[in-house]
Formats: C-alpha cells, structure tokens, sequence
C-alpha cells in the first residue's frame, strides 16, 4: 500500500545535453510515494534515458532540485552520489549487466559489496540471495550457474533479485520486459511487485508499452510530467 511519504521528487528540473543543444528536458513537477508502484510510459526519444539519469544521479540537473529518500543529489560530490545510488536505489537495466563469468550468487550479492548501510539489512546475505532467487521463480541449482548461461528470462530475475537485495527504497526499472513474451512479462511484473511490496520499496518502471499499465498504482505520461526542448536553444 503507498504512503503519503514521498520518496522522489523533482522540482523545477531544467537539463540540456553538453554539446547537444538541440536537446534538453524540463520537468516541472513530478514525484514518487514510498510503496507505490508507477508506470512511466513514453516513446524513443521522449527523454526517458535523461529522465532516470537524473534520477540516478549519473548526471545532475542545470536548475531545479532532484530529492531521493530526503537527498538534494545534486548536492554530493560524484563519489557520494555513487555511494549514495548504491545504497538507496535499486536498479534494473534493460540489458540486465550482469556480469557473465560469475555466479548468480555474485551477482545478486554484488551491490551489497558498495552499501555498507544496505549490507547491514542483510543478515544472511546467501540465504536472502538464495531466497529472492526462489521466490522469483529461479530453479535452486541456478544460483551456483554462471550468470551468462541462463536463459533471458531467468537473466532478468537474477538483475531483479540484484535491485531488491538490501531493500532499497526506491527499484528503478528501464524497459526490463523488452525482450520477453506476454505471458512472461505478467509472471515477471507479478514476482517483481510482491517483492517490492514485501521490502516496502517504491518502483518506477520505464517503458514505452502502454499495455503494462493494468499491474501498476499509477501510470504517467511522460509528455504530461515533462517537455522536450528541440532545435537551438
């Protein structure tokens, strides 16, 4: 159930590419209660990319305030907005970046290794691998494979198990169902939802497929949050 405590909020968020100024992105207003699950919907090219880059804090707003869990992010230096990622955002990649060669065990428990205070809500860090891995579908045997010799599906509930372990506040996903059949998807965004509800994380995916938008709290356009500046600015 979502509270009334927000857990991201952009304000006045004004960006322009470095040497692209022919493109740039205004957010006037647009947020994230804790415990809610958003769908944020949008074409290629709509600004989503530049969207969770602000969010994530790989690049930081012209104007305006980017807030995470209470955080002004653009007001940390570079390597405490890394640390800072690590610890308070959950992420899960179009291409999942698993890292091929090694365990699913090592992937999963990987972002523990950058967040100390995320670390510290694992008690047993193989066994809630272990355990996320199970109640996201995964056979047992798979947590000791090598990360690159599953199948897409089960890639993606590894990167999935990986954004959740620690309970991070805030799951962000960026086109995670892309490559995968109806059936699925469901199965996925289910798994994904019960989990996120069971650690009372805040998750925002990003896709351009309106047809997910039955599994989610809320749905936003993205051409109602933000505007897309093209030609010389």
């Amino acid at each position: 159930m979502k509270s009334d405590t927000s857990i991201l909020s952009l304000t006045g968020v004004r960006y322009r590419w470095p040497g692209r100024a022919s493109f740039g992105l205004d957010i006037p207003d647009f947020g994230l209660a804790q415990s809610e699950s958003v769908l944020l919907l949008g074409e290629s090219g709509s600004g989503k990319s530049t969207l969770l880059s602000l969010i994530c804090g790989t690049i930081t707003a012209d104007d305006g305030v980017v807030m995470v869990a209470d955080t002004d992010i653009a007001s940390l230096t570079a390597g405490k907005r890394d640390r800072f990622r690590a610890e308070h955002i959950g992420l899960i990649f179009q291409q999942f970046n698993l890292l091929p060669y090694a365990s699913v065990l090592d992937n999963i428990l990987l972002p523990l290794r950058f967040a100390p205070l995320r670390s510290a809500r694992v008690l047993s860090p193989r066994d809630t691998a272990r355990t996320l891995c199970l109640d996201l579908g995964l056979p047992e045997d798979a947590i000791s494979a090598q990360a690159g010799t599953l199948s897409v599906g089960q890639q993606q509930r590894v990167a999935a198990a990986r954004a959740l372990i620690g309970a991070p506040p805030l799951i962000v996903a960026d086109e995670p169902t892309s490559a995968l059949d109806a059936a699925t998807q469901a199965t996925f965004l289910n798994l994904l939802f019960a989990q996120a509800r069971a650690s009372g994380s805040t998750l925002l995916m990003v896709s351009h497929d309106a047809r997910l938008a039955p599994h989610f709290d809320r749905v936003v356009q993205m051409a109602d949050v933000t505007q897309t500046a093209r030609g010389q600015l």
